[in-house]
C-alpha cells in the first residue's frame, strides 16, 4: 500500500545511504541546519539518533519525515501545530502516524471559517460607519 503522503516530489531523490549528517539532510531538504534543529524541538516524531560524539545521525526515514514536514509547511501552508496534528505526533519516537485524509478537526472547514470571518468583518465595517 502506497503512503498517502508520498508523491513524485517526495520520492527519495537523494543518495541512498544508511545514515546522513545534519548538513547533508539540510542540503537535501533545502533548509538550514538550524531549521532542522528547531523542527526537532517542535515535532516529537523527528528525533534523529546521535553518535558518540554528539553528531545527529539521520536515517532514510528521518529524511523522508523532514521532506514531508517541509512540504506541509512551505507548499501546503500548514502551521507548526497543524503539521503536528496532521501527522498525529505522540511521544518522541520516530513513528509518524498520519491521520486519514478525511479526518478534520472540529471547526476547521475552510469555507465555514471564511464565512464567519467575512460576517465578522462586515459587522465591524458597519459599526464604523
Amino acid at each position: 500500500m502506497q503512503d498517502p503522503y508520498e508523491s513524485p516530489q517526495t520520492l527519495r531523490l537523494f543518495p541512498e545511504k544508511m545514515f546522513y549528517k545534519i548538513g547533508e539532510v539540510a542540503g537535501i531538504a533545502g533548509v538550514e541546519s538550524y531549521v532542522l534543529r528547531y523542527w526537532e524541538t517542535e515535532f516529537p516524531f523527528l528525533c534523529p539518533k546521535k553518535s558518540k560524539s554528539g553528531q545527529r545521525i539521520y536515517t532514510k526515514k528521518d529524511v523522508d519525515v523532514v521532506l514531508l514536514i517541509k512540504k506541509l509547511l512551505y507548499e501546503e501552508k500548514y502551521t507548526i501545530s497543524g503539521v503536528r496534528r496532521k501527522l498525529g505526533a505522540e511521544g518522541r519516537g520516530n513513528e509518524v502516524n498520519p491521520m486519514p485524509e478525511d479526518h478534520k478537526e472540529p471547526g476547521t472547514d475552510p469555507e465555514k471559517v471564511l464565512m464567519i470571518v467575512r460576517d465578522k468583518l462586515r459587522e465591524l465595517l458597519s459599526s464604523l460607519s
